[in-house]
């Protein structure tokens, strides 16, 4: 009996020795996916798309976060098949992310899929159950960058009663085409991407060549540092709201930006190609390509795809191409279904461009 007891001891301490294995923001192995800025306590995540990324052993990990205003929302993808989804409030707290997984080896993502207005998302820290351990970064095959408006950020995508509400419960980037296409080729994807932006005018008062080259949209003290990262390709979806609007005199951007009088064309494929040779400089040797759609932008004698082939071809830059995705023809922003077909589209083009 007594021998019973002790073996009972023995095995109950040894347990209680597998203490989990804490995984902290800064940890070397941790891949993060879009600009992230840092503190000395925590990596912030602002942009749509950004993501904390590892390859870990064990059979189920926590995270520690929160949020500034408690609206955004994370999913949280395992071994590529989404699980849950978060959403973190003003105080720290600690998410069961996975657990009773098979042991062996994990690949786990936590996925801002909320745009930087919804929320700045503050990620702490990784706990592995057990023994636990984190490995070496995943690695990827291929590197995107996209510039976009609320077609990018996945606005209302979860709105299944069609009325078009952008507000954070319906907005999912990770369905948008942007991020089905990185996922696609296994690409690290950065994503820079506002609804309402545009590269003229904007529904306020600022316009992406403005923010383009920050780490946080709101802040402009703290630029982006471009030779962190170097995308293969570069995709801008953009002048869907430029097309609304110019045709709204009444409205106080206009009215800022133009007084009285519309922008002529040449002013707007002169902003854009202006736009464009600004990527070009930070990235010399990317691929870009100058998409427009799938909303009324590209829909029949629309003048916008004109403006941006105008600009395209005074650049003379064989590397920088035209796709523009045909008009969807239906009411409000593409729905999950149409926002598929869109990386479809894109899908075949790179594929044919770039021979991935």
């Amino acid at each position: 009996m007594l021998k019973r007891y002790l073996l009972f001891l023995l095995l109950a301490a040894g347990t209680a020795c597998k203490a989990d294995t804490v995984v902290p923001f800064n940890d070397p192995n941790i891949h993060y996916m879009g600009r992230i800025g840092m503190t000395a306590d925590a990596a912030k995540l602002t942009w749509t798309a950004s993501s904390v990324v590892i390859n870990f052993t064990g059979t189920g990990a926590k995270a520690t976060l929160s949020d500034d205003t408690g609206f955004d929302f994370v999913t949280v993808v395992v071994d590529g098949k989404v699980m849950t989804t978060l959403q973190p409030k003003k105080y720290m707290q600690e998410f069961v992310l996975a657990s009773g997984l098979n042991e062996g080896k994990h690949k786990l993502e936590l996925f801002k899929r909320t745009e930087y207005d919804m929320g700045t998302l503050m990620f702490y820290k990784f706990t592995l159950d057990g023994d636990g351990k984190i490995l070496p970064p995943p690695a990827y095959k291929h590197r995107i960058e996209f510039y976009g408006n609320s077609i990018t950020c996945g606005y209302a995508i979860e709105d299944k009663e069609g009325k078009d509400r952008g507000t954070y419960e319906f907005e999912n980037g990770y369905k948008s085409y942007a991020n089905i296409t990185a996922r696609h080729f296994n690409a690290d994807n950065y994503c820079i991407a506002k609804s309402g932006i545009g590269v003229v005018i904007s529904w306020f008062d600022y316009v992406m060549p403005d923010i383009y080259d920050r780490v946080a949209a709101h802040d402009s003290t703290a630029k982006w540092d471009f030779t962190k990262y170097t995308p293969e390709v570069v995709v801008v979806n953009l002048f869907q709201n430029d097309s609304w609007l110019v045709l709204k005199p009444e409205h106080e951007q206009f009215k800022k930006l133009f007084g009285d009088t519309p922008p002529t064309a040449e002013f707007i494929v002169k902003r854009y190609q202006e736009f464009i040779g600004k990527i070009r400089s930070k990235y010399p040797s990317a691929k870009i390509i100058c998409a427009l759609g799938s909303m009324d932008a590209t829909k029949k004698d629309s003048p916008w795809p004109g403006y941006i082939e105008k600009a395209v071809g005074n650049m003379k830059d064989k590397n920088i191409y035209t796709h523009f995705f045909p008009y969807k023809n239906t009411p409000g922003h593409p729905s999950e279904k149409e926002q598929q077909e869109m990386a479809d589209s894109l899908i075949g083009f790179i594929t044919k461009k770039m021979k991935w």
